[in-house]
């Protein structure tokens, strides 16, 4: 991710962006609604997308044809749920593509399934699950924006096995897995941090629209103490 320009065979591009679409449609109806319904968030809504756009960005060039970097979807995905984060992912992607040769538009399909789909539903499924289990929320935000950022790698690993596997495919996927996994680690590591600073910021800059979009309950109203203890537990 984002996996270049001509990297995969016409027809992989092509079963990629088909396989895209419904959820980018699905993506755009979400957000249409929730514009509508909770306009409010609008400004929330846009911080998630540029936060997602500059992470994403932040690219390290890799041996498989392709580059490591966080992702930035998994804010988005906690904030918004996977569905709004399908349509901001795209966009993102999109402009990378046009404006900064950051992936590719033959490409799009792929790396939206990986980035914008297949990240913020794991990111989102490890915020529900760690939440439930009485999990705090820098705790929650952390595994699943590091959830979001490794997930998306292990997509873009099989996607790029699937287009180049002479030695066949299990190997390829494990030759493509072990060569992003020394620099897209450490990365998921600090995105996650990175992350859980940015929400704790939002805790306090954006209070009201948190408990709208369901993210804070009405209980967990910031204080200094518990940020304090929010950054060591992530630190520990």
């Amino acid at each position: 991710m984002h996996i270049a320009e001509g990297f995969l065979p016409l027809s992989q591009a092509v079963g990629w962006t088909i396989a895209s679409t419904p959820f980018v449609i699905h993506g755009a109806v979400s957000v249409r609604r929730q514009l509508r319904e909770k306009p409010e968030t609008a400004l929330l809504l846009g911080a998630a997308g540029a936060f997602t756009f500059v992470l994403s960005a932040l690219k390290i060039p890799s041996v498989t044809g392709s580059s490591s970097h966080p992702t930035g979807t998994g804010l988005g995905a906690v904030l918004f749920k996977p569905p709004v984060m399908a349509l901001l992912g795209t966009i993102v992607l999109f402009f990378q593509a046009l404006l900064l040769a950051h992936g590719g538009l033959t490409t799009l399909g792929a790396n939206v399934f990986s980035m914008a789909i297949v990240g913020p539903w794991v990111a989102y499924g490890i915020w529900v699950l760690l939440r439930r289990a009485g999990s705090g929320l820098g705790v929650a935000v952390f595994f699943a924006a590091f959830a979001a950022d490794l997930s998306t790698y292990m997509v873009t690993a099989l996607q790029l096995a699937l287009a180049h596997n002479g030695a066949g495919f299990g190997n390829a996927a494990l030759t493509f897995l072990a060569l992003y996994a020394p620099t897209q680690l450490p990365l998921a590591v600090i995105e996650a941090i990175v992350t859980v600073i940015i929400f704790r910021s939002l805790r306090t800059l954006a209070t009201k629209e948190l408990r709208i979009l369901g993210v804070l309950r009405a209980d967990e109203v910031p204080s200094a103490g518990e940020d304090d203890r929010t950054t060591a537990q992530v630190a520990g």
